[in-house]
């Protein structure tokens, strides 16, 4: 006796996934590939094969990495808007800036999220992209509403004058941020950290990615120097 068709068989949630980071792609793509109402298709690890499979079927959703390494996901955002104009585009970055988000925003994205949240948990932002929501991590989402409660212009010519000379200033760390990295000062690996905080190590590396690039740094050992230096960790 055959089963009856489910409406997630019928229409199902067809997504694409641009993302050069090979352990955090594997990972979303397999939670994508097990979800019964979803169906994995296509993925992509540069801009310029993200842009290639946009001349394809559109897609339901388009989850999409800002820091491609041949060039900006905002691209493929701008170009997906015009190409797959009835396809949802969610951002999934370390990018937490405001030029980022904004530039996103503008070219197309309806969602946003910082890669601190795990694979299983982006499935759920997905079906709710596809639903019609905008799902934004709170971080996001407070910068967003800090914009608007400031009274400052929603236009990206504007954002990218403000957020030039931001970033280059020192940005102070989170909370969070600071005890990962109070945790790396004392020896602790990326899992272990996980396991203390009782995050995903794809949460542990996001925030230790988000470090360096805060401190403008690229090692542990820069990294606790240069918060020493900025007393953001005690001697």
């Amino acid at each position: 006796m055959q089963r009856a068709r489910t409406e997630q068989d019928l229409h199902p949630i067809h997504v694409v996934i641009v993302e050069d980071d090979p352990c955090f792609s594997d990972a979303l793509s397999k939670v994508v590939r097990e979800a019964p109402d979803m169906r994995l298709a296509g993925m992509a690890s540069t801009r310029a094969d993200g842009l290639a499979m946009l001349q394809g079927p559109p897609a339901d959703v388009l989850l999409v990495d800002l820091g491609l390494p041949d060039g900006s996901g905002i691209d493929i955002i701008r170009a997906a808007a015009q190409q797959w104009p009835s396809c949802s585009i969610m951002v999934s970055t370390n990018f937490g800036d405001e030029m980022h988000v904004m530039q996103s925003i503008e070219a197309g994205a309806a969602g946003y999220l910082l890669k601190d949240s795990s694979p299983a948990k982006t499935v759920d932002e997905i079906r709710s992209l596809a639903s019609g929501g905008s799902p934004i991590s709170p971080l996001i989402a407070r910068q967003v509403l800090e914009r608007f409660r400031q009274g400052v212009s929603g236009s990206s010519t504007a954002t990218s004058a403000q957020a030039a000379p931001a970033g280059s200033e020192s940005t102070p760390l989170s909370a969070r941020e600071k005890e990962v990295l109070d945790l790396i000062t004392k020896g602790f690996t990326a899992h272990e950290i996980a396991k203390l905080m009782q995050l995903s190590h794809f949460t542990v590396r996001t925030f230790v990615r988000r470090i360096y690039t805060k401190l403008k740094v690229t090692s542990k050992a820069e990294a606790i120097y240069e918060a020493r230096t900025q007393g953001i960790l005690a001697d």
